[in-house]
């Protein structure tokens, strides 16, 4: 897949060069769902979190409001996060691309979208992810027109859902949500959260610090699923470094996405720069 993409990035490249780039219709579509999806927010009628909030909620995920200090902070409906730089690489034999990434996360009902913005062979890559109404997908397309790949079915519905669960502590208004249930276990650093949406479920393990610094999310419902279609369950990961105190909450500044394979881990998005702003 990669060698006919890299074939048809040469290709694409020349025509560019002749005719210009045209408007990212992958672009516009993304800045339309976001817009529609914000505007449609409905203002939450408790204004700020507090300890009633996170009373019934596992140990250490209580440690992690308080060390975070969202607590007496305003609930957020949805965040907007602005990943710049980020390495990014499908596997171990093909090359890193750089990319800009910007997602909305929504905390009412779990809704997920990113925009992806890279270039392989000097020309435009563009990538969207969506999470919509319990359906997941993932485009490609190159050149701004060329469109690589378009994936959707059941695992990728459950992909995103598990997805969007790994950055809920980041939207803490989500993981208050009904749709998220916790659960306490034996390690006292450790917390479950089982999300459920759109007739499907999906698990994993948060585990903290002892000052309450959220650091891993392990799951194993997460399928790799390749441009070419192919899937494969393997353990997935998502490691959150680096905190700093960011308009009064602390935060991880350093994010990256690991695939857990037997022959070793492959980090696979790295990102020490981006933004966040809660609304």
């Amino acid at each position: 897949m990669w060698l006919t993409i890299s074939v048809v990035a040469l290709f694409v490249s020349g025509m560019g060069l002749l005719l210009g780039w045209p408007h990212s219709r992958t672009k516009a579509e993304f800045v339309r769902l976001a817009a529609d999806h914000v505007s449609s927010l409905a203002l939450s009628e408790s204004n700020e979190f507090t300890l009633e909030d996170i009373k019934e909620l596992p140990a250490p995920v209580r440690a992690y409001f308080k060390y975070s200090g969202f607590l007496g902070q305003p609930k957020m409906a949805y965040m907007k996060i602005s990943f710049q730089d980020v390495d990014f690489v499908m596997s171990p034999q093909n090359k890193k691309l750089k990319m800009d990434y910007t997602q909305y996360n929504l905390a009412s009902q779990p809704v997920r979208l990113a925009y992806i913005d890279a270039a392989m062979y000097g020309i435009p890559f563009e990538g969207l992810d969506t999470y919509i109404g319990g359906h997941g997908g993932m485009k490609g397309v190159l050149g701004k027109w060329i469109s690589l790949f378009d994936q959707q079915g059941k695992e990728m519905d459950r992909a995103c859902l598990v997805t969007f669960l790994s950055e809920s502590l980041i939207l803490p208004s989500a993981a208050l949500q009904p749709y998220v249930v916790w659960e306490s276990m034996d390690d006292p650093n450790q917390a479950k959260a089982t999300i459920t949406y759109g007739g499907l479920s999906a698990s994993g393990i948060f585990t903290f610090s002892e000052e309450g610094e959220l650091l891993v999310f392990t799951t194993e419902d997460r399928a790799l699923i390749t441009t070419d279609g192919e899937q494969r369950h393997i353990p997935w990961s998502a490691l959150f470094k680096d905190y700093r105190l960011i308009n009064g909450i602390r935060l991880p500044t350093h994010l990256q996405a690991v695939w857990n394979q037997e022959q070793g881990d492959l980090i696979y998005f790295d990102s020490n720069h981006f933004m966040v702003s809660y609304h």
